[in-house]
């Protein structure tokens, strides 16, 4: 059997099935593909985090597949996987294990290690409970992602050939106990609690990209000393890299903070890079005060990307008294980001606080070849004409901005590209209506624009409709 896939309705109240029967029936399973398992059963699945106890009972048993490649086990959440004791998994490359309960004797570090997983190469563990400790020594393994494991509490890794790790919401009840030993390493995610007195991060050489815990910008007023403590780890954990090419990190805000004390001015140290991504979750407040906090001390990258939080629900406004705007200094002082060439803006909604900010950043970046802003899916083609207007004028010349909306609203993938205005060297510019706009509608909005342009600019109009029609 190449690839085995089945999808079960087993619920709390049925007994288990044995979804690999057709693979173990016989004394040795004749699996030699991927299997694909998914349970779904609406409304009774349980999150990793819910602390009920599990029956010992209501467990699936992992049969040994020695020539499976690739096994994807999603047990809805609530279901007990027992792992098996003896065997080994001579062809598995890939093990994606999510929404689970872990039972029996084995551990999941035995299962997966060198001697039972000589080819394993990714193993994903997401959305689980009762693995308290994993002990990972593989020479194969290149891809490790641990998200949600809730309840960890200690964490060693020996994999010599290891690129990419990440770790998220692992550590969320325990002091972080973690020995990391992947000289290899090219990409670590770690947004989960940090502590150096207990966790050893040995030499990475080759790391190139480096993801860190949430910063919060506003105390809560009621538990300023936890959330400045929060901040002071996230730190700790960025100060052990001086210099790394590609920096990401997250500033979150929360809902009430009105008279609430700034927390980004603890920080005093990011680590030197060439590309900067920062996700902002505001709240709908202003970020202004907290991006240029940020800038200050990054000033010498090359490429910067941003991505503000998008909901489709309505945010709510900020009250009158609301402290998310200060320090106020970030709309008077100087900042020079004088090597910044590049900048992409994701999810702008066009309010008041966003389009200042973007004007802002525009003067701080004195050097600034392009800029491509995503708007959010809310924004009409109106509104977003209007912005295109405001942030063309706020460049300079040399500056190319390309501005993208969305078709369908309840679908991000459907971005395409709406306006776009070339640097002067160029001397052309680029605009793509949605096929909703009718061609007559189509030539008004091209007389009015055509006359915000220098005469000796070349415009070019289409409709996209499939194949996009020029309409001049």
């Amino acid at each position: 059997m190449k690839r085995f896939s089945a999808s079960s309705s087993w619920g709390p109240w049925t007994p288990p099935p044995n979804p690999w029967r057709p693979c173990s029936a016989s004394p040795r399973p004749r699996l030699s593909g991927r299997l694909l398992f998914i349970n779904r059963v609406p409304g009774t699945g349980r999150s990793a985090d819910d602390d009920r106890e599990d029956e010992e009972e209501d467990a699936f048993e992992l049969p040994c597949l020695d020539g499976a490649t690739a096994i994807n086990l999603d047990l809805g959440g609530f279901l007990g996987l027992a792992l098996p004791l003896a065997g080994v998994f001579a062809r598995l490359t890939e093990l994606f294990l999510s929404s689970l309960s872990f039972h029996g004797p084995c551990r999941l570090g035995d299962a997966v290690s060198s001697a039972r997983c000589p080819c394993l190469q990714k193993l994903s563990v997401c959305n689980v409970r009762r693995l308290f400790r994993l002990s990972i020594h593989s020479e194969s393994l290149l891809q490790l992602d641990l998200r949600n494991v809730i309840g960890l509490q200690r964490l060693a890794i020996d994999a010599p050939a290891l690129k990419e790790l990440t770790l998220v919401r692992c550590f969320v009840r325990n002091q972080p106990i973690a020995n990391i030993s992947s000289p290899e390493l090219m990409s670590l995610c770690w947004r989960d609690a940090y502590d150096p007195s207990s966790t050893q991060l040995d030499k990475m050489a080759q790391l190139q990209l480096v993801s860190s815990n949430f910063f919060l910008v506003h105390a809560d007023g009621l538990h300023d000393s936890v959330n400045r403590s929060h901040n002071h780890n996230t730190q700790r954990f960025l100060q052990q890299f001086q210099v790394i090419h590609s920096l990401t990190i997250s500033l979150g805000y929360m809902q009430e903070i009105s008279n609430s004390q700034f927390l980004l001015e603890d920080i005093n140290f990011l680590p030197r890079s060439a590309v900067l991504t920062v996700l902002v979750v505001n709240q709908g407040h202003a970020f202004g005060a907290g991006l240029y906090h940020v800038f200050r001390l990054c000033t010498g990258i090359k490429r910067l990307f941003l991505a503000l939080e998008s909901d489709l629900e309505a945010q709510p406004a900020c009250p009158a008294d609301c402290t998310c705007n200060e320090p106020t200094n970030w709309k008077t002082e100087q900042l020079l980001l004088n090597c910044l060439q590049e900048i992409q803006i994701i999810d702008i909604k066009g309010s008041e606080h966003e389009v200042a900010f973007v004007k802002q950043l525009f003067n701080w970046s004195t050097v600034l070849k392009s800029m491509n802003i995503y708007f959010d899916c809310s924004i009409s083609g109106i509104v977003a004409l209007e912005l295109f207007q405001k942030f063309s004028s706020f460049s300079l010349p040399e500056t190319q901005i390309q501005v993208y909306m969305c078709s369908d609203p309840g679908n991000k993938q459907s971005m395409y590209l709406f306006a776009s205005k070339k640097s002067r060297l160029q001397k052309n510019m680029k605009m793509v209506f949605h096929c909703s706009i009718s061609e007559n509608r189509a030539w008004e909005l091209h007389e009015t624009l055509s006359s915000f342009f220098r005469p000796e600019m070349c415009t070019k109009f289409y409709i996209q409709c499939g194949d996009r029609k020029l309409l001049r």
